[in-house]
């Protein structure tokens, strides 16, 4: 399945675009999702493993299956005080 990845912040700079699609097999997880991102966009790469990522604007577990047409955002982490 082709999923649609919205991107914020630094994860959206480095991609240069504000979504990318990404190409999992049917029921992939969101593990394999973060595989998938790293592998198919190389410049979210070092960054796919200290993001969080929200399906259906929840924050997900790795282990959450996908369906086909999940919202999907990638949210780096923020800083400041």
């Amino acid at each position: 399945m082709i999923l649609r990845v919205k991107l914020f912040a630094v994860a959206k700079e480095r991609a240069g675009r504000e979504s990318v699609e990404v190409e999992i097999g049917d029921g992939g997880t969101v593990r394999e999702l973060r595989a998938a991102l790293a592998t198919q966009h190389p410049p979210l790469a070092d960054l796919i493993e200290r993001v969080r990522l929200a399906v259906n604007n929840e924050y997900a577990r790795d282990e959450l299956v996908l369906a086909p047409g999940a919202e999907v955002a990638v949210i780096p982490p923020v800083s400041g005080g």
